[in-house]
């Protein structure tokens, strides 16, 4: 039965809980499906026990299946839903369906209307302020606490293509901006050392695997010619028109360059079916040049380099275009797009209480335990400041399990995030990602590289957010795109991966023309067309945001 439908009722211990209250009395288990889980399915580290005891709420995590794409259209074919849901971008389906509650306007057991948001959403609404409107959907309504942070200071980057700081310092830290140098690079330090501990010197190793190819493979070719993380798509900066981005001929430059390390012996020859437990391998056997990641995806090997004492194996982060007349766009400031985040499903027997506990996760006391930590254990507080302590300093560095261990950063991803350029009422962050607590924690060979090139920090190699175009419409992988459109995608990114692939492993003299055929497919599919009506959401998105007027 819904809480909600009792009168008062009292614990023992005296304290009198109201039945639709969110209280460490009034304990509650809500199902949570999470597309992005990654095998993590227990809710029971520190941070997660401290969560509970705060509010009473227990989740109860379902992991996505191998294949989460079919996740979603079997929840609706079924007919059931988790309490909560992170669809990603299958939210859109969950909305036709009629399987979520508007957080604007649900329907209680009674038949009344009611505004959870205006009700009970004072953090929700302190949270996002005016960018509550980026979270409406194309029929008005706000299904989704948003995913991301909403407001975002760039202090950390790893750039698009990373390379060791040993071939960095052997080779006097050369000036690297293009490919070709990065390229130079490599075959300069291979050849004065084939083999590390024995084993051959890799020179460019990515992975590429079920979704990895994205941004391994997929989100570097549009990086080195200036466009920012859009998703599969490239927008006009001026027309705000999107484009499938492989249908863009610039986009060639990077996998044309990939070609060429093949055939030269620099591609490591597997990047192409091994996993990422087999790429992590060899990154932390310290014999890999040059790599293709997100920061994220290298913390776990990095920690385990500087571990083991290997700290010049570790990675340097340099702005890497295809020619000169690029910028890398690492650094753009997007704002906050909206679109993704977690939805309470009709199904759930609390409502209420399952509203209340999201906008507890909003709150300046839930985002300073799910990023700090529990004060007195991963954090003190020092002069009104918030500080790591270098014992734990020193576990956050070198233990690749430390996050799943403590908790801390666990449970901030996909929920509710103030993000890195918030600060709570004493103007301390929110988050551990300030300027000088990321200075103050790099590595010494980071320092030893960054004085090379005269900077203090990652982000200051780079071109800065005021030197790059502001997207207007934000991004569109975080947008709910129509049913239809995510179909076509989906299509053409199977076949737009296999022949990436074999564009890359075939012959120089054979490149161009294997990658006009896939164009020319990619046409043929129905891409063109996708285009256009991912530009018409573009225009939606504008217009309900008042960035643009509906006759523009």
């Amino acid at each position: 039965a819904a809480l909600c439908a009792l009168p008062l009722f009292f614990i023992s211990c005296g304290k009198q809980v109201q039945e639709n209250e969110l209280s460490e009395f009034n304990p509650v288990t809500f199902t949570f499906y999470s597309a992005d889980m990654d095998g993590y399915t227990l809710f029971n580290d520190p941070v997660a026990k401290e969560i509970t005891r705060k509010t009473g709420v227990t989740l109860e995590l379902v992991p996505p299946k191998a294949s989460n794409m079919q996740d979603i259209p079997t929840m609706i074919d079924s007919g059931k839903y988790c309490d909560l849901i992170y669809a990603k971008s299958e939210i859109s389906k969950l909305i036709d369906a009629d399987a979520l509650v508007a957080l604007d306007d649900w329907i209680s057991p009674t038949g009344e209307h009611v505004n959870l948001i205006e009700k009970y959403g004072y953090n929700m609404k302190a949270m996002y302020g005016d960018q509550l409107v980026h979270l409406r959907h194309s029929d008005g309504h706000i299904y989704t606490f948003g995913t991301y942070e909403v407001k975002k200071a760039v202090t950390e980057t790893a750039g698009i293509l990373q390379i060791q700081h040993a071939v960095l310092k052997e080779l006097g830290y050369p000036r690297l901006t293009t490919l070709d140098d990065f390229e130079a690079a490599l075959k300069a330090y291979i050849k004065k050392h084939p083999t590390f501990n024995d084993m051959p010197t890799i020179g460019f190793s990515i992975v590429t695997d079920d979704w990895h190819w994205y941004v391994g493979l997929s989100n570097p070719g549009n990086y080195v010619i200036g466009y920012p993380d859009d998703g599969q798509w490239i927008v006009d900066r001026k027309t705000h028109k999107a484009v499938y981005k492989f249908l863009v001929p610039e986009m060639k430059l990077f996998y044309k360059w990939l070609n060429r390390l093949y055939n030269e012996g620099l591609l490591d020859p597997e990047s192409f079916t091994q996993d990422e437990a087999v790429w992590t391998s060899k990154l932390i056997s310290g014999r890999v040049l040059g790599t293709a990641s997100p920061d994220w995806q290298l913390k776990d090997p990095q920690k385990v380099l500087a571990a083991e004492s290997l700290d010049d194996r570790t990675y340097a982060y340099l702005p890497i275009v295809a020619s000169p007349e690029y910028k890398d766009p690492s650094l753009t400031d997007y704002g906050y797009s909206g679109g993704w985040g977690i939805s309470i499903s009709k199904q759930c027997k609390n409502v209420e209480l399952a509203f209340q506990f999201m906008n507890w996760m909003c709150s300046e006391e839930a985002q300073i335990l799910t990023n700090w930590g529990i004060e007195g254990v991963n954090y003190v507080v020092k002069n009104g400041k918030r500080t790591i302590p270098p014992e734990e300093q020193e576990k956050i560095d070198t233990d690749p399990q430390y996050q799943k261990n403590t908790g801390v950063g666990q449970w901030v991803y996909p929920f509710p995030e103030r993000g890195s350029g918030a600060v709570d009422k004493n103007g301390d962050w929110i988050t551990r990602n300030s300027r000088e607590r990321i200075v103050e924690n790099y590595l010494p060979v980071e320092r030893e590289t960054l004085s090379a090139y005269g900077a203090t920090m990652w982000t200051d190699l780079f071109p800065q957010p005021d030197e790059l175009p502001k997207p207007e419409h934000g991004q569109i992988w975080q947008y709910n795109l129509p049913a239809d459109v995510n179909i076509l995608v989906s299509a053409a990114d199977e076949y737009t991966y296999k022949s990436l692939v074999e564009c890359i492993i075939g012959k120089e003299e054979d490149f161009d023309s294997s990658w006009e055929k896939m164009v020319e497919k990619l046409k043929d599919m129905g891409m063109e067309q996708a285009g256009e009506k991912v530009s018409a959401l573009i225009k939606e998105k504008l217009i309900l945001w008042g960035r643009i007027s509906p006759n523009e």
